[in-house]
């Protein structure tokens, strides 16, 4: 049996959408109600969780599939598992954003960012051999330059209308993201097969 854990909400609805492509049953899915995981005719076993919980999840060998965004695997310091597939869903960009002006006024000093992915921005900048202090906000990272603790930001953006709504732009796009499909390394030595023939189709779900 399959162990799968899903990120509840978005992911989770458009992921069914590729499992019913892909010819599973995804009635158990869509009848779930409150239930945090179903178990299926297609002998798998389907977690709905957070998806910071998912790498977590992983680590411990509790699942042997995650469906998660590639923002999850980027600022995760936990490597042991096999990215499989793009599942080309909740696409999206992690930009560095500020004010317009926001290159001049931090010319010759320290640059100050605000950000959820403390990870992911340190290692940008590293790669850039910008030195950085880092403000880790777990909600509405744009407020960081509006109240003068950060002069930029580092964020997943979809469609940028929040940046424009508070002023704010994309300085700088930092890399594409979107919806993967992982396996434990230990599931792969364990259930080769399994996971190999589903992986198969979801891949013709996703051409589909």
């Amino acid at each position: 049996m399959l162990k799968i854990a899903v990120s509840k909400g978005r992911i989770e609805k458009e992921f069914c959408g590729i499992l019913e492509k892909s010819g599973y049953d995804v009635q158990p899915i869509k009848n779930k109600q409150r239930k945090l995981f179903i178990q299926t005719k297609d002998n798998m076993q389907i977690f709905f969780v957070k998806a910071d919980d998912i790498m977590t999840y992983l680590r411990l060998g509790m699942i042997d599939i995650g469906i998660v965004g590639k923002d999850i695997l980027l600022e995760s310091e936990f490597s042991n598992y096999q990215e499989l597939l793009d599942l080309k869903i909740g696409k999206c960009k992690f930009c560095l954003a500020s004010y317009a002006n926001y290159k001049n006024k931090t010319l010759n000093r320290q640059q100050v960012i605000a950000t959820k992915y403390p990870n992911i921005t340190k290692q940008f900048f590293n790669n850039k051999k910008e030195n950085i202090q880092i403000v880790k906000l777990n909600g509405s990272v744009e407020l960081g330059p509006i109240v003068k603790i950060s002069d930029a930001i580092v964020d997943i953006v979809e469609t940028g209308d929040t940046l424009k709504e508070n002023g704010l732009e994309v300085i700088e796009e930092i890399c594409d993201i979107s919806t993967r499909l992982v396996a434990n390394n230990k599931s792969l030595n364990s259930k080769n097969k399994e996971i190999s023939d589903f992986v198969n189709k979801i891949e013709g779900g996703i051409k589909c």
